[in-house]
């Protein structure tokens, strides 16, 4: 069981606290002053010998978990043979093998095409080039609550100031963020399009619009999920006005909401599908896949990266594809929902659970709300709610507008008995966090 957060003796953890103050930016935060040894599936060990279970996961790039077991052998393997090479100056078969499975797998209108990359944020980089490049456009529309990455380009469309935006000054742009239409905004499907209507109407010309970018369910804006209408409606906006619409999934895709896509609920086909996390098991890696046409719409050489599709991470994604399949994962994933659904009612049934909201997401992409006793978000007690947790050995996420929200990000492939212990910890800390006055 981890000791206490407020043991000031000196061990291996804060002696890595002490170097990372001394040589790491500020600007790169620490969630949890947790630094990891060893890990396996959903458990995770600390340099210190404490055990956790990992509802982190990586911030959801661990769908099967730490090392599973095929996904290393096929990395050894890779490495048996060679560990790098530049898929622009010399290819490879393993870059290959990931896109075949792109092409027969992701919910893309015809023929599709893709490309990898390292990270997310460089995948939707490469997908606004190519919206640009298919259109003649540099508009975009983007979601208020929407998470799309750091890099200039991409912090331009998340629709969150602080702490991404703070002090960073004029951003690429034109990008207009719009209201998204979900439970949780209380944002009708009419009103966003209403909104949409306005913008064309006051201050964007329709024809300077090239890209529609949208998470089919936010991460970081609290696992909500879009309603499907608004999806609907949004494709036909852009088919009606030559706009290419680009599915952010970098946290919901590979199975996370029991569709290997969360685009697949509403039965809508992007023009580009941005993809990340989950995708290469633990190791760096991303990809867009998209509508030939616009795949193909910039010059030769207009895509790529020194480290793009490295051949280990694309081994790595093997071993994950195989894994969904031969695990059924899909399936596991509407059960762990259901696992997920069951056990929060059951938090609210306890002595302190009126501090447990409503909950959040589709599949195994649910979140659940701290609130104070008017109701209103408490992030104060979700602070104290992660910190007494990883105290009793497990590893929370926080999200939402007002960082009250848990998001549940463990593996896919998580023990349902280690399910059934986390939910067990966050039951026996409830009458704590009612005692917390905000």
């Amino acid at each position: 069981m981890p000791r206490d957060d407020r043991t000031t003796e000196v061990n291996a953890s804060t002696m890595l606290r002490d170097r990372k103050t001394g040589s790491v930016s500020e600007g790169v935060r620490n969630l949890h002053p947790v630094y990891l040894d060893r890990a396996l599936n959903a458990e995770a060990w600390d340099v210190d010998g404490n055990r956790y279970i990992d509802f982190v996961g990586g911030i959801g790039v661990l769908t099967v978990g730490h090392r599973h077991p095929v996904v290393m052998d096929r990395v050894a393997k890779q490495c048996d043979r060679f560990t790098h090479s530049c898929f622009n100056a010399l290819p490879h078969e393993p870059y290959v093998a990931v896109t075949d499975w792109l092409a027969a797998n992701c919910p893309i209108e015809g023929p599709a095409k893709s490309m990898l990359t390292n990270s997310g944020a460089e995948a939707m980089e490469n997908a606004l080039k190519l919206a640009r490049g298919f259109t003649g456009r540099t508009g975009v529309i983007a979601f208020e609550g929407g998470f799309h990455g750091r890099t200039l380009a991409t912090l331009a469309l998340t629709g969150k100031t602080k702490p991404y935006k703070t002090g960073l000054g004029p951003l690429p742009g034109p990008v207009w963020h719009l209201p998204y239409p979900c439970p949780e905004t209380g944002v009708s499907v009419e009103g966003a399009m209403e909104a949409i209507n306005r913008l064309f109407s006051v201050s964007a010309d329709v024809g300077s619009v090239g890209a529609i970018v949208i998470e089919p369910v936010q991460g970081e804006g609290g696992f909500r999920a879009c309603d499907a209408a608004f999806l609907i409606e949004l494709r036909r906006l852009c088919d009606a006005n030559g706009m290419v619409l680009i599915a952010d999934e970098i946290q919901s895709g590979f199975a996370r909401t029991g569709k290997m896509f969360a685009m697949e609920h509403a039965g809508v086909a992007p023009d580009i599908l941005v993809m990340g996390k989950g995708i290469g098991g633990g190791f760096p890696l991303a990809a867009i896949t998209g509508a030939e046409d616009v795949m193909n719409a910039l010059a030769p050489g207009g895509l790529g990266g020194t480290y793009s599709g490295n051949p280990v991470a694309c081994a790595a994604a093997t071993g994950v594809f195989d894994v969904l399949r031969d695990e059924k994962i899909l399936l596991r994933a509407k059960q762990l929902g259901e696992k997920y659904a069951t056990h929060i009612a059951w938090l609210r049934d306890l002595p302190g659970g009126h501090v447990i909201g409503n909950m959040r997401g589709i599949g195994a992409m649910r979140a659940f709300e701290i609130i104070a006793d008017d109701g209103t978000p408490s992030a104060k007690r979700l602070q104290t709610l992660l910190q007494r947790a990883r105290a009793n050995g497990l590893l929370l996420m926080p999200s939402g507008e007002h960082a009250n929200v848990v998001r549940l990000l463990a593996p896919l492939t998580i023990p349902f008995d280690q399910v059934d212990e986390a939910f067990a910890i966050i039951g026996k800390l409830l009458p704590e966090l009612a005692g917390i006055a905000d």
